[in-house]
């Protein structure tokens, strides 16, 4: 008998920094990736031509979720993992209104992991004991609040929450962690300024790279017994 495929991993919102960076290295390891993407940047092609599944999605709406969840069941009988990376960040601000704001940040870091979790569990299954993972992308604001984000904060909040739920909801055979990130890596278009007022917001001083977050679900992916754990990747922040 011949050896089983390797099931892909499923990346969520991989069109650009950490989740590209964690497509690619994947794919640089012959680790099969599948993507969503809501738009259609030129990295998109490179993931293309590197191997990946590219599957456009809309997560504005439930259906479209569920839409997607259908593809991936079309195009894999077993996922080896599921990261949920795809994001927003929108304050509140004048001119929109506040239920829109929510109902936004709701849709993207609950719905859509909630939604998808659910729809996708059976893929999951049945590989073994501690054999797949759930990863949930929250933020460190989730411990402290965030005066100028609230109704994102609230919504990396429940997701925090959702890693214990499907982590009791799953065991053993899937590992459902979260990770917290604060400054990761900057933006091409922020200023001197920006950039050292940010850094010295943390301990460590850095804006340590996409690496940081790769090596972690590294090890995530490689343990068969950590689960329902939040991780922080904030360089001190919190504590600052």
């Amino acid at each position: 008998m011949g050896k089983a495929p390797q099931r892909p991993i499923l990346i969520t919102g991989a069109g650009r920094r950490i989740g590209l960076a964690l497509a690619h290295h994947f794919l640089n390891q012959h680790q099969p990736v599948i993507v969503s993407y809501r738009t259609e940047y030129g990295s998109i092609e490179g993931l293309r031509n590197a191997g990946a599944v590219c599957i456009q999605a809309d997560f504005s709406t439930d259906a479209g979720i569920l839409a997607f969840a259908d593809t991936v069941k079309s195009t894999t009988d077993g996922l080896r993992a599921i990261v949920h990376n795809a994001s927003a960040w929108q304050a509140e601000k004048p001119g929109t209104p506040l239920s829109d704001t929510l109902a936004e940040m709701m849709q993207i870091h609950v719905h859509a992991p909630y939604l998808l979790n659910h729809a996708l569990q059976d893929l999951l299954f049945g590989h073994g004991h501690a054999a797949s993972d759930i990863i949930h992308f929250t933020d460190y604001v989730v411990e402290r609040g965030s005066d100028k984000h609230i109704a994102y904060a609230a919504s990396k909040a429940a997701l925090d929450n959702m890693t214990r739920s499907f982590a009791r909801k799953l065991a053993p055979e899937v590992k459902v962690n979260a990770i917290a990130p604060s400054l990761i890596l900057f933006n091409d278009h922020d200023d001197a300024e920006y950039r050292q007022k940010a850094l010295n917001k943390s301990l460590m001083k850095i804006a340590p790279g996409e690496k940081e977050v790769i090596d972690l679900i590294d090890y995530l992916l490689t343990s068969c017994y950590v689960t329902g754990r939040s991780f922080g990747v904030d360089g001190g922040r919190p504590l600052n």
